[in-house]
C-alpha cells in the first residue's frame, strides 16, 4: 500500500494545479446544488420497535395530530394575575393578531379557556396551532411570534416560548469554534516555525470539512438525518482533517531535511504519514460505522455523517495536501522559518522538548506507568453511578426563552409538569366492561408511587384506543421517573390479564427512557465490536501482538478516566459553571456511545503515528529502547501538536451554548486530553521501554500468515536509498 500512496503523492505533487483546481471546482458544485436544496434536518430520535415507539404511532393513527404547537409561556406583572380585565385582553388581543396575520394558524387558545392557570394565577400559558407539522413551520411563522409577543412583554407580561416548534436552534460554525480554529493555527505556527506554513493544514482541512457537510446537508433530503449529526461531522470532520494534514507536513518537512527534492519529498511522505493517515482513519471509520450496532437509525445517521467526513479528510490528506506541498513546498520547508516565531520559542535549541520527555520516560519507566495508570483509575471512579437521558429545555442556557418557559413551568405546575407520561389503554373483544375496567386501571396507577396525578381516560374514535395521562411528581430526567415508567409497565401485565386492558406506556418522557436503556445495553456490545476488529487491524499494521494489547488497554483507561470525568462535572455537578454548565443533568444518553466510537478512534490515530515510527526505527536497528526514544523524538512533537489541536478544536465547541453540542465537546476534549497526552505519551513509551524486545513479539506461524501492508514505507525507501547512493 506505501508503494501505492508513494506514487499518488508523486502524481499529486506534479499535478498541483489541476488536483487544486479540481478539488474547488467539487466544492462548487456541491455547493450549489446544497443551496439549491437546502437543508431539511429530521429531528426524530425514536427507536422503532420499542413499546413506547408502538405505542405513539398507534396514538398518532387514533388521533391524527392537527400540527406543531406553540405554548405562549405567560407570567402576570407584579401585584397582578393573568385573569385580571387588563392582563386578559392584552393576551388576547395579541393572541388575535398573531392569528390574523398567519394563515397556517388553525387556532390559539387562551390560559382561561385552557383552564391552566396555576393556583396564585400568576402563571399559565397560551397555545398556537398550526396546520402543519412542528418542524415545517416556517421562519416568517416564527417571526411572526417572535415579534407579537413583544406586545405582552411591552405590558409587564413576561412571554416565554415552549412546545415542540424549536427557536433556539442549534448552531453550528460560531464564534466558539472560529477561536478554536484559531487556536489550532497558533499551534501549527509554532509547530512549524511558520505561519504561511500554519495556514496550509488549516485550508486543506476546511476543503475537506466544507465538502462533507454540503453531502450532509443534500442527504438531509433523502435521508433522516438530526442536526447533531452535522454537528459532530463538523467537529471530527475539522479536527482530524487538521492532525492528518500535520502528520504528512511533518514528515515532508523531515524528508526535505535530509536534501530530498519537494517531489521526492512529497511522495515519502505521502507513502509513509500517508499510510498512517489511511489505517489511522480507517480505525476512526470503524468506530463510527460501529455505531449502527445499537440499531437507533438516528445514532445510525450520526456515525455515517461524520464517518463519511473522515474519509473525505483522508482523501484530502494523500491528494489534496501532496498537491498544495508540491506546488508551494519550497515556501514551506523547514528553511523558511519565521524570524519572530524562532526567537520567541529558540528553535536553535539542539535537544527538543519531545527527546528530553523521552529520555525521561525511558529513565524511570515505571513510575511514569504506575503513576498515570493510577491517576486515570482514580478518575474513573464516578463512572460506576453514571446515570443517562436525553436534554430538555431545562437544560439549555438560562438566556434562552425556552429555559426560562420551563423553570416558569416548573415554578407553577412542579417538575413533573415536563415528565408527563401517556399511556394507550386498548380494548379488546374480551373486555366485558370497558368503563370499569378502565375506572380500575385509572384507580391502580394512581396508587402507584411518585404519581401526582393521573386524568380519566380520553376515548378515540375508534371507541377502542383510550388516552390516559400520568404527570409525576418528579422530572422528565431524574431516576424516580424511570422507575415509575418501570411500575407502569409491570402493572399493565397485571391488568391485562384482569382487566383484559393492553396497556402501553410512550410520550416524549417514556420515548427518552428507552432511547436511554437501548443506548445502555448495546454499549458493551459496541465496545467489544469495535476493539475487537481494531485490534486485528492493529496487528496487522505493527506485527506484534503486545503493542495492539497495550494499546486497546490503554484505551480502556482512558475511557474511563473521560466518562467518569464527564460524570463527576455533568452529573454531579462539580466545576459546572467554570465548564459554562447551566444546571446539573443526567450525563446525555447516545454520549458514552459516541466517546466510545470517537475517542477509540482518535486514540488509535496517535497510536499509529507514534508506534509506527519505533517500528519503523526498531526494523532497521534491531534496538527496543532505541526505537522508542527515535519515536518519541520524531513523532512526539507532532502527536503533542495534534492533541492540542485536537483539544482546542473541540473546546471551541464545548464552549458552545447549545447543551448537547457542549456535552460532546466536554467529554471529547478532555477524552483527547487523557489519552494524547496520559496514556501515548507517557504510559505507552514507559510500557514499551519495560517490555523491551518484547513489545514487537509476533509467532512465526502467525507472522507468515499475516500481509506485510508495510505501512512504514520499508520496501520503497530501501530502492530510493540505493538510488541515491549510485547518484
Amino acid at each position: 500500500m506505501a508503494k501505492y500512496l508513494y506514487k499518488l503523492g508523486k502524481w499529486a505533487a506534479n499535478n498541483s494545479k489541476k488536483i487544486i483546481g479540481g478539488s474547488l471546482t467539487v466544492l462548487l458544485a456541491i455547493a450549489i446544488i446544497a443551496m439549491n436544496l437546502g437543508p431539511n434536518f429530521s429531528e426524530d430520535m425514536s427507536i422503532p420497535g420499542s413499546e413506547s415507539e408502538k405505542a405513539l404511532q398507534l396514538i398518532k393513527k387514533e388521533f391524527p395530530s392537527t400540527g406543531g404547537q406553540v405554548q405562549l409561556v405567560l407570567k402576570a406583572p407584579e401585584n397582578k394575575t393573568l385573569d385580571s380585565e387588563e392582563v386578559n385582553k392584552v393576551i388576547t388581543d395579541t393572541l388575535g393578531v398573531i392569528k390574523e396575520k398567519d394563515d397556517h394558524v388553525v387556532s390559539v387558545a387562551h390560559p382561561l379557556e385552557l383552564g391552566n392557570l396555576s393556583k396564585d394565577k400568576k402563571i399559565g400559558y397560551a397555545i398556537v396551532t398550526y396546520n402543519v407539522a412542528a418542524d415545517k413551520v416556517s421562519e416568517k411563522s416564527k417571526e411572526n411570534i417572535i415579534e407579537n409577543i413583544e406586545n405582552t412583554r411591552d405590558a409587564g407580561i413576561q412571554t416565554e416560548l415552549a412546545g415542540d416548534v424549536l427557536f433556539s436552534e442549534m448552531e453550528i460554525g460560531g464564534i466558539t469554534e472560529v477561536i478554536g480554529v484559531i487556536v489550532a493555527y497558533v499551534i501549527l505556527a509554532i509547530t512549524f516555525i511558520s505561519f504561511l506554513a500554519a495556514g496550509l493544514p488549516i485550508i486543506t482541512a476546511v476543503i475537506g470539512l466544507a465538502i462533507g457537510i454540503l453531502l450532509i446537508v443534500i442527504g438531509t433530503n433523502y435521508l433522516e438525518i438530526t442536526s447533531v449529526s452535522i454537528t459532530l461531522a463538523a467537529m471530527l470532520g475539522l479536527a482530524v482533517g487538521i492532525d492528518y494534514a500535520l502528520f504528512i507536513m511533518t514528515r515532508f518537512r523531515q524528508q526535505r531535511k535530509e536534501g530530498y527534492s519537494v517531489q521526492e519529498s512529497v511522495a515519502i511522505s505521502n507513502g509513509t504519514a500517508g499510510s498512517a493517515v489511511v489505517f489511522a482513519g480507517i480505525t476512526v471509520i470503524i468506530a463510527l460505522l460501529g455505531l449502527s450496532v445499537a440499531k437507533i437509525p438516528f445514532l445510525t445517521m450520526m456515525g455515517l455523517s461524520a464517518a463519511l467526513c473522515v474519509l473525505l479528510a483522508i482523501f484530502i490528506a494523500i491528494i489534496v495536501v501532496p498537491a498544495f506541498l508540491g506546488l508551494m513546498g519550497h515556501k514551506v520547508g523547514p528553511d523558511r522559518k519565521n524570524t519572530f516565531l524562532s526567537k520567541i520559542i529558540k528553535s536553535d535549541k539542539k535537544q527538543t522538548t519531545s527527546d528530553r520527555w523521552g529520555n525521561f520516560v525511558a529513565k524511570r519507566p515505571w513510575r511514569v506507568a504506575v503513576i498515570g495508570i493510577i491517576l486515570l483509575s482514580i478518575t474513573a471512579i464516578p463512572i460506576s453511578h453514571m446515570e443517562l437521558a436525553l436534554p430538555d429545555n431545562g437544560s439549555k442556557n438560562e438566556e434562552t426563552t425556552e429555559r426560562k418557559a420551563y423553570d416558569l413551568l416548573s415554578k407553577a405546575y412542579g417538575p413533573g409538569h415536563h415528565a408527563t407520561l401517556i399511556v394507550a389503554a386498548k380494548t379488546s373483544s374480551e373486555t366485558t366492561n370497558p368503563q370499569v375496567a378502565l375506572s380500575d386501571t385509572v384507580e391502580e396507577l394512581s396508587g402507584l408511587s411518585n404519581v401526582k396525578n393521573v386524568s380519566p381516560a380520553i376515548p378515540g374514535p375508534s371507541g377502542e384506543l383510550y388516552l390516559i395521562s400520568i404527570t409525576p411528581e418528579t422530572g422528565a430526567s431524574d431516576s424516580e421517573t424511570k422507575d415509575l415508567v418501570d411500575d407502569i409497565r409491570a402493572k399493565a401485565k397485571t391488568l391485562e390479564k384482569s382487566e383484559q386492558l393492553k396497556l402501553m406506556v410512550t410520550g416524549t418522557t417514556a420515548v427518552n427512557i428507552d432511547i436511554s436503556q437501548k443506548l445502555s445495553d448495546a454499549l458493551p456490545i459496541f465496545a467489544l465490536l469495535i476493539i475487537g476488529f481494531s485490534f486485528i487491524l492493529l496487528v496487522l499494521v505493527f506485527r506484534s501482538i503486545l503493542v495492539p494489547l497495550k494499546a486497546v488497554l490503554g484505551f480502556l483507561l482512558s475511557l474511563g478516566a473521560t466518562l467518569g470525568f464527564t460524570v463527576f462535572v455533568i452529573q454531579d455537578g462539580n466545576l459546572i459553571d467554570l465548564f459554562g454548565f447551566p444546571i446539573v443533568n443526567p450525563v446525555l444518553s447516545f454520549l458514552p456511545v459516541i466517546v466510545i466510537g470517537i475517542l477509540f478512534g482518535l486514540a488509535m490515530d496517535y497510536e499509529v503515528f507514534l508506534v509506527s515510527r519505533m517500528r519503523e526505527v526498531f526494523t532497521h536497528t534491531g534496538d527496543a529502547r532505541e526505537a522508542v526514544l527515535a519515536g518519541m523524538r520524531n513523532s512526539g512533537g507532532v502527536v503533542t501538536a495534534a492533541g492540542l489541536i485536537m483539544i482546542s478544536v473541540f473546546t471551541g465547541f464545548m464552549l458552545a451554548p447549545d447543551p448537547i453540542i457542549k456535552a460532546m465537546g466536554f467529554s471529547l476534549t478532555f477524552g483527547v486530553l487523557f489519552d494524547a497526552f496520559v496514556v501515548r505519551m507517557a504510559i505507552v513509551p514507559a510500557v514499551m521501554i519495560i517490555m523491551g524486545e518484547a513489545s514487537w513479539y509476533l509467532p512465526k506461524w502467525l507472522d507468515k500468515l499475516l500481509p506485510n501492508l508495510d505501512i512504514e514505507g520499508e520496501s520503497f525507501i530501501k530502492e530510493i536509498e540505493i538510488e541515491r547512493k549510485r547518484k
